[in-house]
């Protein structure tokens, strides 16, 4: 196959790409990104050398870029990772949010509606979305397929306008299509404004942890390496027009995921854990901050046999012996956008 992989330079396309480009070598993957503040291309030093691994830097917002991949390349399956999605970054720039998430879905639909054949199961548009666009949940109960949307942030609300758009286009042009909607993803090679990054980069250098509100916004935390194979399992077997939920089965409030951050950080350095306890740092909420998201994957465990591999406990310590193993990384991402974006959002609070 030709597998479009759009946002291939981000967290969750870098780390899909290094699994698979190695993986099945009979495929040809082209990762189409546009390099914005969160991409890099030092996360795929693995494969960047390997045949059949081809990087073309295109706006996916721009149509005329995206037809001319099209005609050039000919894909067979698009994975569509590409997306703009920090919640903070939505709340005070929402613009680039309803441009990339939105648009650009549209754009690589429109492509795959004028380069695919009408009900040619053998392409397939797969959508990479997130458990946000449900809303909040309570102290019980669980999202499924069939909860309604109920978006709450810009950043949201775009990801459910765009999972729209790809139903509409499979029950409008019977264009073949599947959606994933995942719970909170960690691992290598996240950009340092998500929670766990954040907190291991402060920690290393003694800054403070800061932690919205007083902790208690309830996360579903999932590995980035769980989820890439439950997205494989679903472009292999998964049901044209169908929806599938990735949870990572391990609810912990936010303030939780700190502490834990803190003490494994202790073990592996060595040191008292409560030198970095001692960081935690209570700032004003986020608006809309919702409370809790938990995901029923029952529907992807029963008819495609997945299950994460991954504890929490086990995930979020290989994530940080990598960061700790890789702080040259860490370094060369954290620029001077960054830093005054982590000052104007959390420093100054």
């Amino acid at each position: 196959m030709i597998i479009f992989v759009t946002g291939g330079a981000g967290f969750i396309g870098s780390n899909f790409l290094n699994m698979f480009v190695l993986k099945y070598t009979e495929h040809t993957f082209i990762n189409v990104d546009n390099l914005t503040y969160a991409a890099n291309l030092i996360n795929l030093d693995k494969v960047n050398s390997l045949d059949n691994y081809h990087f073309e830097k295109t706006d996916i917002t721009d149509f005329t870029a995206v037809d001319h991949l099209f005609a050039n390349y000919e894909p067979d399956l698009v994975i569509h990772f590409a997306a703009e999605s920090h919640v903070d970054r939505s709340i005070s720039g929402p613009a680039d949010f309803i441009k990339t998430n939105i648009m650009g879905t549209f754009n690589m639909l429109e492509a795959c509606r004028k380069y695919w054949k009408t009900g040619d199961n053998r392409k397939s548009f797969h959508h990479v979305s997130t458990d946000e666009v449900f809303g909040s949940l309570g102290d019980k109960g669980s999202f499924n397929e069939k909860t309604a949307y109920d978006p709450r942030s810009p950043y949201s609300a775009s990801k459910a306008s765009s999972d729209h758009l790809v139903k509409a286009y499979f029950h409008t042009y019977n264009l073949p299509v599947k959606i994933t909607n995942c719970s909170n993803n960690y691992g290598p090679y996240q950009f340092p404004e998500k929670l766990i990054p954040l907190m291991i980069a402060n920690a290393l250098e003694g800054k403070p942890l800061p932690v919205y509100g007083d902790g208690s916004n309830i996360r579903d935390w999932l590995y980035v390496d769980d989820h890439n194979r439950a997205l494989w399992a679903v472009i292999e077997r998964g049901g044209v027009g169908e929806t599938y939920n990735i949870g990572g089965n391990s609810e912990k409030t936010n303030l939780q995921i700190v502490t834990m951050i803190c003490e494994i950080l202790g073990q592996e350095l060595n040191q008292d854990p409560e030198t970095f306890k001692k960081l935690i740092t209570f700032i004003k909420d986020r608006p809309g901050h919702d409370y809790r998201y938990a995901m029923d994957s029952t529907k992807l465990q029963q008819e495609l046999s997945w299950q994460p591999q991954e504890t929490l406990a086990s995930g979020l310590r290989k994530t940080i012996r990598w960061y700790l193993e890789n702080q040259d990384w860490l370094k060369s991402v954290k620029s001077g956008d960054y830093q005054n974006w982590i000052q104007e959002n959390y420093e100054n609070r």
